[in-house]
């Protein structure tokens, strides 16, 4: 952050009148912690530093404010409006040039756009340099986990669903978001790194071919154990609840991280993932047994077909 950005959240910080906060950074972001602490403590606010891990927005570290008046969140969008939570979306930049590798892909003249948070700030940019090669992109709004027109996550992909184009252009690193697009909306997606230029057609058959595999493993399991977060943003307690009556075989587990050590102690020959989607479907590789998502224990139990197969999302 510069001093201008320092000065103002020192502004809006003051605004909530807090005189002690707690700064807590995702993983990427928690090397800019010590200088941000530093002007803040320069300016007279007393600061602690969250040091635990953070996956979003839906997982604040609300104990901290037992200690602290103000609880600024840095990386995400808001997902609550509570007074004492702060959030600083941390927006980057790009040349939009380096957006060029997608051109030769895209196959129609109007194209939906959607991206992640750190680039929301950029359709404007995006939609112009487009524009310039003869290419409308349109956007949508999201859900209520999304601040951003054009904004999808990985537990979140209305936007992508809600845009009126039959193709989709997705600007971002990785192929997690891009794929959860194509997955839950059933469109061509191409997708575009800002920082490489790489572009590619997303095809999501590959996952789906390692899921139904997984799902026939599962079959194997004696015993489900429905993960249950804890964390404010991801518990969904109504979901594990009606899940754990598919199986008498089923109990629900409440826990604020998952960890592959954790699962390994309680036990379980099979879990099924109510907390963060991503648990299920990036880190299944870490995990000593098959880890589900809700979709895919319903087809397991036999309440939903394979032809229904859905990617899960948060509402």
């Amino acid at each position: 952050m510069s001093l201008t950005d320092i000065d103002d959240l020192v502004a809006r910080i003051r605004g909530r009148g807090a005189r002690s906060v707690t700064l807590q950074f995702p993983d990427g972001l928690k090397r800019r912690a010590p200088a941000i602490a530093s002007a803040l403590r320069e300016a007279g606010i007393s600061v602690i530093i969250s040091g635990d891990p953070c996956y979003g927005a839906c997982d604040l570290a609300l104990d901290m404010l037992r200690w602290t008046d103000l609880l600024v969140h840095f990386g995400h969008t808001p997902l609550s409006t509570r007074e004492d939570v702060l959030y600083e979306p941390f927006l980057m930049d790009f040349d939009p040039e380096r957006l060029a590798g997608a051109l030769p892909l895209i196959g129609g003249k109007t194209v939906g756009l959607v991206t992640t948070t750190q680039h929301s700030g950029m359709i404007p940019a995006i939609t112009g340099y487009f524009e310039g090669h003869g290419i409308t992109l349109l956007t949508a709004e999201g859900g209520p986990r999304t601040a951003f027109c054009g904004q999808v996550l990985g537990c979140s992909y209305v936007a992508a669903r809600q845009v009126a184009a039959h193709e989709i252009l997705f600007v971002g690193t990785g192929l997690f978001h891009p794929r959860g697009v194509q997955l839950a909306t059933g469109k061509r997606v191409v997708a575009v790194d800002p920082y490489t230029g790489e572009a590619s057609v997303v095809d999501g058959e590959r996952f789906l071919r390692r899921r139904f595999a997984l799902i026939e493993r599962a079959r194997e399991a004696d015993t489900f154990g429905i993960l249950l977060s804890t964390k404010t943003g991801q518990a969904r307690h109504d979901l594990a609840e009606r899940l754990a009556t598919l199986s008498d075989r089923a109990a629900v587990v409440a826990m604020r991280e998952v960890s592959p050590e954790g699962l390994l102690d309680l036990g379980f020959s099979c879990y099924v993932n109510t907390a963060c989607p991503r648990l299920a479907y990036d880190d299944q590789v870490r995990f000593p047994v098959p880890v589900l998502s809700p979709q895919e224990f319903e087809i397991l139990c036999g309440v939903r077909s394979f032809d229904e197969y859905a990617i899960d999302e948060m509402t």
